[in-house]
């Protein structure tokens, strides 16, 4: 899916480091609680690729980054796609979180995660979505670098300029984002005050809405 607007583009910091930012503690959150309602009855992210449910190529790749845990917010379907992920539920970094009110929009699942890292007394949330299967470790990288090396607007991964997820919020966005109504998430507070960070990424762009993009 393309995102026609446009933020202004930085590029992180050289060698994805910020010297000095150890105390900058970002919290994953992963949106999994929607309907799937464009991919047809099936609940795609259950989906398998390479023998994987589509949900856990999304988690992965936070995990293997540095984050200060990650909560996987689940609603529709919740305890089958709960099964699906068991084994990840394992680990002390993982946690999930039931969102009932997940058919009033995106914005619900945003606000239950936000909760989660905020519970946690995090500087900052990283929230990316259960739908896509191909977001690279070095683009959640980028943005925790560039978040530490200073950059305090709202980031959202892009490539070559192009908006795209996950996005990261300094926890002075925790109240916004609690606050936003509908099916949109962060997406009018990266419009108002947010900067597109270049990960030369393609998998920042691809989701899934369909059986043929999988």
């Amino acid at each position: 899916m393309r995102r026609r607007d446009t933020l202004p583009v930085v590029d992180p910091p050289e060698g994805l480091t910020a010297e000095g930012s150890a105390s900058k503690t970002v919290h994953g959150v992963v949106l999994a609680a929607g309907t799937s309602s464009r991919y047809g009855e099936r609940n795609k992210l259950l989906e398998p690729i390479n023998d994987k449910p589509l949900l856990r190529h999304a988690i992965e790749p936070l995990l293997a980054a540095d984050l200060d845990g990650v909560t996987v917010v689940l609603g529709h379907e919740a305890e089958v796609v709960r099964d699906a992920i068991s084994d990840l539920l394992d680990r002390e970094d993982v946690a999930v979180t039931v969102n009932d009110r997940y058919a009033d929009g995106q914005s619900t699942s945003v606000a239950a995660g936000v909760d989660a890292a905020r519970e946690r007394g995090v500087h900052g949330v990283l929230i990316a979505l259960g739908d896509m299967p191909s977001v690279s470790v070095d683009a959640i990288e980028a943005l925790l670098a560039t978040y530490r090396a200073g950059q305090e607007a709202a980031l959202a991964a892009a490539v070559e300029g192009e908006r795209g997820n996950p996005v990261l919020f300094d926890r002075r966005y925790f109240d916004d984002l609690c606050a936003v109504d509908g099916d949109v998430g962060g997406r009018e507070l990266l419009l108002a005050d947010g900067v597109a960070v270049e990960t030369g990424d393609p998998g920042v762009l691809r989701d899934v809405d369909r059986p043929n993009e999988r």
